[in-house]
């Protein structure tokens, strides 16, 4: 587990807006909540991929369009 002690999975989804399954439209914006997470140690890596079976390439990817969309830059601004 990842994620500190005190968060549970359920709770990770919330904070997130995490899918609970794989079985969803993977919109941009899901993509980035994933990658937000991982990233920030809400939920990890192993996780991820089990949870919405994905493959390491394709997260990587998907990390690729969050950074270049400036996905950091954002979030360090609102903070």
């Amino acid at each position: 587990m990842a994620y500190p002690s005190n968060i549970s999975m359920s709770e990770a989804i919330k904070r997130y807006h995490l899918p609970p399954n794989h079985r969803v439209h993977w919109s941009k914006a899901l993509k980035d909540d994933v990658v937000r997470a991982v990233r920030d140690d809400a939920i990890s890596f192993a996780e991820a991929r089990s949870r919405y079976l994905l493959s390491r390439s394709e997260f990587e990817q998907w990390e690729r369009e969050y950074i270049a969309a400036g996905g950091d830059a954002a979030r360090m601004q609102d903070a």
